[in-house]
């Protein structure tokens, strides 16, 4: 699973499973080109991580939920290597409410932010790939919640749904450009973001009950990333890959 000499663009890079599916990617071969909403400590960790592996990388500051913002990131993207080979689209937002009490906007902001932003990143992605010939990778940051109806999570459950059939879609239709569109489902994973929502001492408490024992790393996700990315991935493509320990399948 060699990635030397591709080039890879990662969304919300800055932290969390953007930061590893980044690093990873870098790991196998792979420059990279990070997004996030700003410069931060953290995404200035994550390209100097990058770099110290003997990568290019470069950082392109903005807000990929908006769509001419989006284009303006993805035009300075292309600029930094003259063309990019994978995608790994990661834009998310979530608030969690129960349904009766969720504020409308809030319910807008998360598909909006999940789904609508995942496909004018993908949409610009692909007609790139098509201009420069075809073939590439488009790997869709997903989750669990796709398939399971947690309660509270009503917009992101129902975001992350339409995120997965909008990408099996796209891989349909990008068959002719052999581009292959694939899925990551990861499950509970020890990021920053649920630290800092659910707490240090909840986390740990949750940890051991899971039932691999643990919650998943972002290292982990970044690895199946880099499958979906490579040459071994070829003749995949149009599914998920569900990485959670064995969370979605119930109690044991």
């Amino acid at each position: 699973m060699d990635l030397g000499g591709k080039r890879a663009f990662v969304t919300g890079a800055a932290r969390g499973i953007g930061r590893g599916c980044a690093i990873e990617l870098a790991r196998a071969g792979a420059d990279i080109v990070l997004n996030d909403r700003e410069r931060t400590p953290q995404s200035e960790a994550t390209v100097a991580e990058i770099r110290a592996l003997g990568r290019k990388v470069a950082l392109v500051e903005g807000d990929i939920f908006e769509r001419g913002s989006c284009e303006r990131i993805f035009e300075r993207a292309v600029v930094v290597f003259g063309s990019l080979d994978i995608l790994v689209s990661n834009p998310a937002f979530s608030r969690r409410a129960p349904f009766l009490e969720l504020d409308p906007l809030i319910f807008e902001k998360v598909i909006h932010a999940t789904l609508v932003s995942g496909f004018h990143v993908s949409q610009l992605f692909a007609r790139h790939r098509v201009e420069q010939g075809g073939r590439g990778k488009i790997v869709f940051i997903s989750s669990i919640h796709s398939r399971r109806p947690y309660a509270r999570s009503v917009a992101y459950n129902a975001a992350k749904s339409g995120l997965n059939h909008m990408a099996f879609t796209i891989a349909n239709e990008l068959l002719p450009h052999r581009i292959n569109v694939n899925v990551i489902e990861p499950g509970w994973i020890d990021t920053p973001g649920e630290r800092e929502f659910v707490g240090d001492a909840a986390i740990e408490a949750a940890a051991v009950k899971q039932p691999w024992g643990r919650l998943g790393r972002p290292d982990e996700i970044g690895k199946v990333a880099v499958f979906l990315s490579s040459e071994a991935a070829d003749f995949v493509t149009g599914t998920s890959i569900v990485v959670d320990g064995g969370l979605s399948l119930g109690p044991t």
